[in-house]
C-alpha cells in the first residue's frame, strides 16, 4: 500500500494539468481540456497517472480540484435560468450599477449587462433600515404570488437581495422558505450569506452570480464526484477557492461564486510557498497558461488579497467594465495573452495579440485540429522555441508548416514580413503586453519590480519568463520544478480554508467594543465548523481584518486586526494602525478627521506547514547537452544553435550559460543570452542576469 499518494487536478480553457504525488515522486500530466464534459478530460488524465503510477483511486488519499467553469460560464452566459427577488424601488439596482462611465471619452460604450434580465428581476414590498429596525414588513403574500410566474418563466435558480440584509437577514430568510415550499426544486441564493456586505451593487450583483451559476456547478460536481467514487477515490476531496484556500464540495455547491479564479489562486500559493523555502520576501509571480497569464504581487511570502473581483470586462483593463462580485480573492492581473491567445493586424497595421484565443478546441493551427488562426504557441514553434515533437509530454506533435501558413496570412503578408520575423512581432507584443501589465499592477500598489524575483510557471510561461523579466529589469527567475503544472501543484500546498465577512458600522470615535466582540466571535465560530467538515481534527489559525477609511471616504483600506476580544480603550490602538496602513499606501496621513470601521473579516485555516529551506550551493558547468536547437534570439534578432538540455539530466548546482534551451515534458524554459541558469538543491531552475552573477562571484 502507497503510504500517500495525493492527487490535484486543473481545469483550464486549453488544458486540464494532472498531478499526483507520492514518496517515489511525483507525475503529472496534461491534456486537452473537453469543454462540452469538462471532468471527461479530467478523469482521462487521472486515469492515465494512476495507470503509471501503477496504483488504484482507492489508494488517494487526498484529492484537490480547481475549475474556471463557474468564471466561463458567466463570460459566455451560459448560466441557469434566473431570478432576482428585491426589495420594492431597487429592481434596476444591477442595472444602474456605480451611475459612472468606465470611459468618458467613448460614446459607443458597451457596458456588462446584469446576469437577470429586467422582466426577471422582480421586487416585494418590505423594508430594513441601516441599524437593523423594521420600517415595512415583509408583504409574504407578494413573495407568494411570485410562485406561478417562476414556474411560467420556468426559474432555475433565484437570488433574493433586500436592501440592508447584511443587518439583519431574516426578511431574506422567511422569502426563500416561501418560495422553497411551493417550489422545494428552486435553488435559492440570500445576498446576506453569500456577501453580507454594505453596498447593494456588489451585493445584489454577488449574489445575482452565485444563483447564476449554482445549478451548472451543483451539477457538475455533483457528476465529478460520482465519477471519482465510481473509480473507487473514496478520499476527500477539496476545491481551491480564489482566495487561496480549499473548500468541501458541499460548501462549493453553496457558493460556486468563490472558485471563479481558484486555478490563478493555486498558482499564487505555489509561489508564496517557493519565496519562503528560498528565503525571498519580494516576489513577482508570473502564471502563463494556454489562455491566459496572471501576475501577482507577493510580498513576505504572503499574496496580496481583495474582496472585489470582476468579472466578464468589457474592455480589456478598464476597472468597471466587468460584473463586480464581492469574494475574497487573491488580487492579480490576468490578461489574454496565453499560448492560445490569437495575434492579429489591425485597422492601424499592428500586430495585436488576444484576448480571443484558440481554446482546445480547434486550438492553434499548429495542432492541426482545424485552427486557423495563428497564436502564440504557432509563433513559438516557427521560433524554435517549441519542437514539434513531444509536445504537452507527448500527446500532441505539432505542424510548423500549418503553424506558418497562419502566421503568413494573418500578419506576413498584410504587413510584408518573413515568417520569422512576423512569429518575433507577435512575441515582443505579447511579452510586452505582460511586462505593460506587471507595472501598472504594482504602479498601483505603490509597489516596485526591479529588486523582486519572478516565480515563472505554466506551460507557456518558462518559455517567455527571460525575456519579460529583461523588459521589467528583474535580474533573478525562478522556474519551480513542474512548472507546467504549477497551479495544480500549488493546490496540493493549500490550506484548509474559510472566510467570513461582515458589515457592522462603527466610528472610532463612538466605539462600542460588545457588538463588534459577539459579532466576531460568531464569525469566528461558523468560519471553523466549514472547516472542521474538511479537517475534523486538524490544529486551526485564525486571521483577522477591518476594511477602514477616514470619515467621508469612499473607499477603505484593509488593516489586520489581533485575534482577541476588544476593550474600550483600543480604539487608540486601531486608529494608528490604521493611519500606519495609510501612510504606506498614501504617504500622509489626514490629521483630525474621525475613523470609520465599516466590514470585518475573519478567516480560519489548517496550520500552514514547516517550510524546508533551499539553496543553490556549489555550482559546476553542466554537461553538455547530447543536442542543440535553432532558436531565434532577440538579442541579435536571428537564428543561434543554442545547446538543448533535457532538465531531468541536469543536477543541483549544474550551471548553464545562456543562451540556452531547457527542455522537460511539460514545458521548455528559455535562457536568454543576459542569463545563466542554475539548479538548485530542490531541482528549481535559477535564472540569473549575469552581470549580478558576475558580481557574486
Amino acid at each position: 500500500m502507497t503510504r500517500f499518494a495525493r492527487l490535484a487536478f486543473d481545469i483550464g480553457g486549453t488544458f486540464t494539468d494532472v498531478v499526483l504525488e507520492r514518496p517515489e515522486g511525483a507525475l503529472s500530466t496534461k491534456v486537452l481540456t473537453t469543454p462540452d464534459a469538462p471532468e471527461r478530460g479530467a478523469m482521462e488524465g487521472i486515469s492515465f497517472l494512476l495507470g503509471e503510477a501503477g496504483i488504484a483511486a482507492s489508494e488517494l488519499t487526498l484529492i484537490v480540484h480547481g475549475t474556471t467553469l463557474a468564471t466561463n460560464a458567466i463570460i459566455e452566459r451560459k448560466g441557469a435560468r434566473t431570478a432576482l427577488i428585491t426589495t420594492g424601488g431597487f429592481r434596476d439596482s444591477v442595472e444602474i450599477a456605480y451611475e459612472n462611465r468606465f470611459d468618458q471619452y467613448d460614446v459607443f460604450i458597451d457596458k456588462p449587462q446584469p446576469l437577470v434580465p429586467r422582466r426577471l428581476r422582480f421586487t416585494v414590498p418590505e423594508r430594513i433600515n441601516a441599524r437593523g429596525e423594521t420600517l415595512e414588513p415583509l408583504d409574504e403574500a407578494a413573495v407568494a404570488a411570485l410562485v406561478p410566474v417562476l414556474r411560467a418563466e420556468r426559474i432555475e435558480s433565484v437570488a433574493i437581495g433586500f436592501l440592508h440584509s447584511y443587518v439583519d437577514a431574516r426578511h431574506e430568510i422567511r422569502a426563500a422558505e416561501i418560495l422553497a415550499e411551493s417550489l422545494p426544486e428552486l435553488r435559492i441564493t440570500l445576498s446576506a450569506e453569500v456577501c453580507p456586505e454594505i453596498r447593494e451593487y456588489e451585493r445584489f450583483s454577488t449574489a445575482s452570480a452565485n444563483a447564476y451559476v449554482q445549478p451548472l456547478m451543483a451539477s457538475y460536481l455533483a457528476r465529478l464526484e460520482a465519477l471519482l467514487d465510481d473509480a473507487g477515490a473514496t478520499c476527500p476531496k477539496f476545491l481551491m477557492t480564489s482566495g487561496g484556500g480549499l473548500t468541501t464540495f458541499e460548501t462549493a455547491g453553496r457558493f460556486p461564486i468563490r472558485l471563479v479564479e481558484s486555478g490563478p489562486a493555486g498558482g499564487a500559493i505555489l509561489a508564496a510557498q517557493l519565496a519562503a523555502e528560498c528565503g525571498l520576501s519580494e516576489i513577482l509571480s508570473f502564471d502563463m497558461g494556454g489562455t491566459t497569464a496572471k501576475i501577482c504581487l507577493i510580498d513576505d511570502h504572503l499574496p496580496q488579497k481583495s474582496r472585489f473581483f470582476e468579472v466578464d470586462r468589457r474592455y480589456r483593463f478598464a476597472k468597471g467594465s466587468g460584473l463586480p462580485v464581492r469574494i475574497p480573492v487573491i488580487e492579480m492581473v490576468e490578461i489574454g495573452a496565453g499560448g492560445g491567445s490569437i495575434a492579429a493586424v489591425d485597422t492601424a497595421r499592428r500586430i495585436t495579440v488576444g484576448p480571443e484565443s484558440a481554446g482546445s478546441s480547434p486550438g492553434p493551427a499548429s495542432y492541426g485540429l482545424g485552427g486557423a488562426e495563428p497564436t502564440v504557441t504557432d509563433c513559438d514553434v516557427l521560433l524554435g522555441r517549441i519542437a514539434p515533437k513531444g509536445f504537452a509530454g507527448g500527446r500532441l506533435t505539432l505542424d510548423a508548416a500549418l503553424a506558418g501558413k497562419a502566421l503568413d496570412r494573418a500578419v506576413g503578408a498584410p504587413l510584408s514580413l518573413s515568417t520569422e520575423i512576423a512569429a518575433y512581432g507577435v512575441s515582443e507584443v505579447v511579452e510586452e503586453n505582460m511586462a505593460s501589465a506587471a507595472r501598472v499592477h504594482a504602479v498601483e500598489r505603490g509597489k516596485s519590480l526591479e529588486a523582486r524575483t519572478m516565480i515563472a510557471f505554466g506551460g507557456a510561461a518558462p518559455l517567455h519568463a527571460g525575456r519579460v523579466a529583461e523588459k521589467l529589469g528583474i535580474s533573478e527567475v525562478i522556474i519551480p520544478a513542474s512548472a507546467g503544472v504549477g497551479s495544480a501543484v500549488g493546490f496540493l500546498r493549500a490550506p484548509i480554508a474559510f472566510e467570513l465577512v461582515q458589515s457592522l458600522f462603527t466610528r472610532l470615535s463612538a466605539f462600542d467594543a460588545a457588538p463588534i466582540n459577539a459579532t466576531l466571535a460568531d464569525m469566528a465560530a461558523r468560519a471553523r465548523a466549514e472547516v472542521q467538515k474538511g479537517a475534523p481534527d486538524a490544529r486551526l489559525v485564525e486571521l483577522r481584518s477591518a476594511d477602514m477609511r477616514y470619515r467621508g471616504q469612499g473607499h477603505e483600506v484593509v488593516v489586520a486586526m489581533p485575534v482577541r476580544d476588544f476593550g474600550p480603550d483600543d480604539a487608540a490602538e486601531l486608529r494608528a494602525e490604521f493611519e500606519r496602513n495609510y501612510q504606506a499606501l498614501y504617504g500622509r496621513v489626514i490629521p483630525g478627521l474621525d475613523v470609520e470601521i465599516l466590514t470585518w473579516t475573519v478567516t480560519v485555516s489548517t496550520e500552514p506547514g514547516a517550510v524546508t529551506p533551499v539553496a543553490i550551493g556549489a555550482t559546476r558547468e553542466a554537461p553538455p547537452p547530447a543536442a542543440t536547437r535553432d532558436v531565434f534570439d532577440p538579442a541579435v534578432e536571428a537564428f543561434v544553435a543554442m545547446p538543448a538540455h533535457d532538465r531531468t539530466a541536469l543536477a543541483p548546482g549544474d550551471r548553464v550559460a545562456g543562451p540556452a534551451v531547457i527542455t522537460e515534458a511539460q514545458t521548455t524554459t528559455i535562457v536568454p543570452r543576459s542569463f545563466d541558469a542554475v539548479i538548485d538543491a530542490a531541482g528549481h531552475i535559477r535564472l540569473k542576469a549575469k552581470q549580478q552573477a558576475g558580481a557574486a562571484a
